[in-house]
C-alpha cells in the first residue's frame, strides 16, 4: 500500500495509452499541450494527500499500520463519513470545484458498490469476490479511476440493441477462457485521459433485449484495442494561465471510449449479461448516493468560489452602495450556503448499511434536483453583477509587452479599490468560469452530469416518505366528520 505522489503519477500515465486528437495520435498526455497543465493539476491532488503534514487530514488507517488516501475510505459512523467528507473538500478547493470526475468522483462510486457487497454475493460470488478484490487494489495503488456509464446518441428512440449498428455501444461480442470480448463506444469518459482506469457500465434503463450491454468491468487506459477519442482540448486553445487561468489548468477533458475487440479478464467483471443487475449495483447498493455525494461536495466548494468571485466584482466596481447589487449578493450567498447545507443535512440524516454509515438517500436527490435548475441562473447572476466589465479586456497577456498598450490599459481599466492590472486579471477569472468555452461547458456539466431533469426529479420521487406526509393528510382527514348525505338533502341538491 502506498500513497501516490505527482511524480509517480506522471509517470504511471506514460504507458502508451492511445488518445487521439486534432488527426493525430497523442504520444505522451503528460507533456502535450493539450493535457499537461490538468496532469500538473491531478498531480498537485495527490502530492496533498501524500504529504506527511497532511497524514490525518487526508488519509485513514486502512489496515493496521498502513494508510491509504480517504476518497476510499469507508465511514462506519457519521463521525467518520465527516471526516471523509473535509478531506474531499480540501482536495476540490485545489481546482475550486471545477473538476468535476477528479479521482474522489469514481472512487466514491466503486467504495459504493463494495459497501454493498452482499448484492454483489447474491448475484454472482465470483463477481461479487472479483469486485472486492477490485477495490482493495484500486485503494493500495491510489488509482485515479473514470467511468462511462452512457451509451452513444444516435436513434434515442431505440435502445442499444435497436440501433442500426448492433455494437454503436460497447456490448459483449464473444468471451473467452480469458474473459469477455467487448466491441464499440461508450461516452462521456470525463477525466478518461488523466486516468489510470476507467469502469465501464451503463447506468441508463436497458430493455432485456439489452443484455449483451448490461456489463461492468474495469480496465486500464493503456489495454489494446481501447481507443479515447478526445474532445477539443480548452487547455490547449488557452494562450497562457492569465488568460484562462481555469482552463489553463482544469480542462479534465472528455472522450469517447471505443473498444476494438478489448478482451476483459473475468477478475474485472463484475456485471456479465444482467440488465437487473446493471441497474442494481448503483441502486440497491449505496453506489449511486455515495458517488453523487462527492458530487455535491464538490459544488459547493465550486459555488463558494463563485460566490466569493461575485462578491470581488461588486467590490472591484464599487457597486456596494446600490440596494440592488447587496440584494443580488445575498441571494447568491444564501443559494451556496444551501447547497452546502444540503451536504450537511445528507450527513446528518444518514444511515447505517451494514457496518457502513451513508449519506441519507433523498436528501442527495432533493440537493440534486434543485441545483440542476440553480446553477443557470446562479451564473446568471454574476452575468449581471459583471456587466460588460467580461468583454472589454485586453485581448491577451501580450498586450502587456508593449509600453503603448500597456499605458492605455492603465487609462481604461479602472477600478476605486484595484491597480488596473489586478482589475484585469479578476474580469479574466470571472470570464473563465462563467462564459469561456470552458465555462459554458462547465455550465452544460452541472445542468446533465446527473442526468437529465426528469432522471433526478424521479430518483426524488422514488426515494421520498411518501407513507409519511400520506399518513399526515389521513390524520387531518380523520379529525373531523364529512358531512351527512340524507335522501332529502340529495333531493333539495338536485333541484
Amino acid at each position: 500500500m502506498a500513497l501516490m505522489t505527482a511524480a509517480d503519477y506522471t509517470r504511471s500515465l506514460q504507458d502508451g495509452r492511445t488518445v487521439l486528437l486534432d488527426g493525430r495520435r497523442v504520444d505522451d498526455v503528460t507533456a502535450d499541450p493539450a493535457y499537461r497543465n490538468a496532469v500538473a493539476s491531478i498531480g498537485r491532488l495527490y502530492d496533498l494527500a501524500a504529504d506527511p503534514a497532511n497524514a490525518e487530514a487526508m488519509t485513514f488507517e486502512a489496515t493496521p499500520g498502513a494508510r491509504a488516501n480517504r476518497i476510499w475510505q469507508l465511514p462506519r459512523s457519521y463521525a467518520e463519513l465527516v471526516e471523509r467528507r473535509r478531506a474531499l473538500e480540501l482536495w476540490n478547493t485545489e481546482h475550486v470545484g471545477f473538476m468535476g470526475r477528479a479521482p474522489d468522483h469514481v472512487a466514491s462510486c466503486i467504495s459504493g458498490m463494495y459497501m454493498g457487497i452482499e448484492r454483489f454475493e447474491a448475484y454472482d460470488p465470483a463477481r461479487a469476490k472479483a469486485l472486492a478484490d477490485y477495490y482493495h487494489y484500486a485503494r493500495d495503488h491510489d488509482l485515479y479511476l473514470s467511468y462511462v456509464i452512457i451509451n452513444p446518441q444516435a436513434d434515442r428512440s431505440k435502445g442499444a440493441a435497436g440501433q442500426a449498428d448492433p455494437f454503436l455501444t460497447a456490448g459483449v461480442v464473444g468471451e473467452t477462457d480469458e474473459g469477455l470480448v467487448i466491441r464499440g463506444a461508450k461516452m462521456l469518459g470525463t477525466g478518461a485521459v488523466l486516468s489510470h482506469e476507467v469502469l465501464v457500465t451503463c447506468i441508463q434503463p436497458l430493455t432485456p433485449d439489452d443484455a449483451a450491454y448490461a456489463v461492468s468491468f474495469v480496465v486500464p487506459i493503456d489495454t489494446p484495442g481501447l481507443k479515447l477519442l478526445s474532445r477539443r482540448s480548452y487547455e490547449a486553445a488557452a494562450p497562457s494561465t492569465f488568460d484562462y487561468p481555469l482552463a489553463s489548468r482544469f480542462d479534465e477533458n472528455d472522450a469517447v471510449l471505443f473498444f476494438d475487440d478489448v478482451i476483459v479478464p473475468w477478475e474485472r467483471v463484475f456485471v456479465d449479461r444482467d440488465v437487473k443487475m446493471t441497474l442494481a449495483q448503483f441502486h440497491e447498493t449505496p453506489a449511486h448516493v455515495y458517488q453523487n455525494y462527492q458530487a455535491q461536495i464538490r459544488l459547493a466548494v465550486k459555488m463558494k468560489f463563485l460566490t466569493g468571485l461575485a462578491h470581488r466584482i461588486a467590490a472591484t466596481n464599487g457597486l456596494f452602495p446600490i440596494p440592488q447589487v447587496r440584494e443580488a449578493l445575498g441571494q447568491l450567498a444564501a443559494e451556496a450556503n444551501m447547497v452546502e447545507s444540503l451536504v450537511a443535512a445528507m450527513e446528518a440524516r444518514g444511515a447505517q448499511h451494514g457496518e457502513y454509515f451513508v449519506p441519507d438517500r433523498h436528501t442527495l436527490y432533493s440537493a440534486q434536483v434543485l441545483t440542476q435548475q440553480l446553477y443557470g441562473t446562479f451564473v446568471g447572476r454574476i452575468r449581471d453583477l459583471a456587466g460588460g466589465g467580461v468583454i472589454m479586456l485586453p485581448s491577451s497577456i501580450h498586450d502587456y509587452t508593449s509600453d503603448e498598450m500597456r499605458a492605455l490599459i492603465g487609462k481604461t481599466q479602472q477600478s476605486p479599490v484595484a491597480s488596473s492590472d489586478e482589475r484585469v486579471k479578476l474580469f479574466k477569472l470571472v470570464w473563465d468560469a462563467i462564459g469561456s468555452e470552458f465555462g459554458s461547458r462547465h455550465q452544460q456539466y452541472e445542468m446533465f452530469y446527473a442526468g437529465a431533469t426528469f432522471v433526478t426529479k424521479s430518483h426524488s420521487f422514488r426515494t421520498y416518505d411518501w407513507d409519511a406526509a400520506g399518513a399526515m393528510v389521513d390524520t387531518v382527514l380523520a379529525s373531523y366528520d364529512a358531512p351527512t348525505v340524507t335522501a332529502s338533502s340529495t333531493e333539495g341538491a338536485g333541484r
